[in-house]
């Protein structure tokens, strides 16, 4: 998303070619112990406390130049004060701090950029804190499962919620796009507009086709018509969304599905409503950033948008959304702030607990993950890793509304969000396969 499509379809090959020829660069950790890439006895350059050693994290993320800086930023400014305050209260099992800054690398969300960061970072971090991109993770898996390297998902794409996909080593938190698409719509029915006839406009690959996939499952349990299942891509690769525009307005649905960037989503509103467009539009969590309310398309965007997120935002009353408030030391533009916090819990988790069992290694910590059980302090559901498929039923979700005097622009509606659909849903593959 952060090259063009085509570009992106291109680079596969030489991604592939690229981390395979350092797959086995790292050597295999001892069983035991604090051993092995990523763990020093050395304190860590900012270090709270200098008796302490340090624990080095890696970040690939979209920071600069891709479709997503904006979310990435806040991401990872959301996981650095998440970390700070870990520290703060004496780091992990009073022996060791979080450094995530020394190892972090901008990725543009180009799959190659994504692809060399992680050559770069891999031999010095005991694990990833970020690893933003399901292909761009994808691309480099093989050589994850050679070193044992752990990360934290920074996609909600349905696969890493497999652990014969994921290899065990994707901390996913909340739901996945496929989900979130079938909790959103039950929403919609129940509180807004039951749809008779759909249209998903996405972007193509992981999240857009995860996405359109959802609505198509819930489409399917409910008797709705998916009347076309539109795929674009950002504009940096497409120019503009007029193409996209004037299928929904052909198509005329009551319900349009928009899993794109923000900027893509503003002006598919916008200009659908100009065009005379009165239905609804319902957008993934990646969709939404409060700076379209200060563009020309806020109205619209106002009358006619809700979208959904996995983890309780800026305005939430759960224990760690109120954590999360508490630590920033601005107002984020996006809800990725709240994201990187929330995101940052199965990694301490885990981290927690194999310093406990004498196995802070790479192997150690991989071995961890099957059982470990999370409490995301509200902010998210709890979650037990390592289980062979997802367990659809517990999965809830966040509905907001676009809001001009609310933080981040946007208002929290419901929290804990369920729907009657997903428990109709059995999931026994990913949705999409990128």
């Amino acid at each position: 998303m952060g090259v063009s499509i085509i570009r992106r379809l291109a680079v596969v090959p030489a991604v592939a070619a690229l981390v395979l020829a350092g797959a086995c660069s790292s050597a295999e950790d001892e069983a035991g112990g604090a051993t092995g890439p990523g763990v020093t006895s050395e304190p860590c350059p900012n270090a709270v406390d200098k008796a302490k050693g340090c624990i080095y994290l890696g970040v690939l993320s979209d920071l600069e130049g891709g479709p997503f800086a904006a979310l990435g930023r806040d991401i990872n400014d959301g996981q650095l004060a998440f970390w700070k305050k870990v520290n703060e209260a004496g780091g992990i099992g009073g022996k060791y701090e979080v450094d995530i800054a020394t190892h972090t690398k901008n990725t543009s969300y180009d799959p190659q950029k994504h692809a060399e960061a992680y050559q770069q970072v891999e031999p010095n971090v005991l694990a990833l804190s970020m690893s933003l991109g399901t292909i761009h993770t994808q691309a480099v898996l093989d050589r994850m499962d050679a070193a044992n390297l752990v990360s934290v998902a920074g996609t909600l794409w349905s696969g890493w919620q497999f652990k014969s996909i994921d290899k065990g080593l994707l901390l996913e938190t909340g739901y996945s796009y496929c989900s979130e698409a079938i909790m959103g719509l039950d929403w919609l029915a129940q509180n807004k507009t039951k749809p008779t006839k759909l249209v998903s406009v996405t972007y193509k690959g992981d999240y857009g086709g995860d996405y359109a996939t959802g609505a198509k499952k819930w489409a399917e349990a409910n008797g709705v018509q998916v009347a076309n299942q539109i795929q674009t891509g950002p504009n940096a690769a497409v120019g503009n969304q007029d193409g996209a525009v004037s299928q929904i307005i052909a198509a005329a649905p009551d319900v349009v599905m928009l899993a794109t960037g923000p900027a893509e989503a503003g002006e598919i509103i916008g200009k659908a409503a100009a065009a005379g467009y009165k239905g609804r539009f319902l957008g993934s969590g990646p969709t939404w950033n409060g700076g379209l309310l200060k563009s020309a398309a806020a109205p619209a965007i106002t009358a006619l948008y809700n979208s959904t997120s996995p983890v309780d935002g800026w305005d939430g009353t759960s224990e760690a959304a109120k954590a999360a408030k508490a630590a920033a030391t601005k107002e984020p533009a996006t809800w990725g702030f709240s994201a990187g916090w929330a995101f940052s819990y199965p990694m301490k988790a885990l981290l927690t607990k194999a310093q406990e069992n004498g196995k802070l290694n790479r192997k150690g910590m991989r071995d961890t993950v099957d059982g470990l059980e999370v409490d995301f302090q509200g902010g998210a559901p709890k979650y037990t890793y390592g289980s062979d498929k997802p367990d659809l039923t517990k999965q809830r979700a966040i509905v907001g509304a676009p809001d001009a005097a609310s933080p981040l622009g946007t208002k929290t509606l419901l929290t804990d969000y369920h729907g009657p659909t997903q428990d109709k849903v059995t999931l026994s593959e990913p949705c999409v396969q990128p």
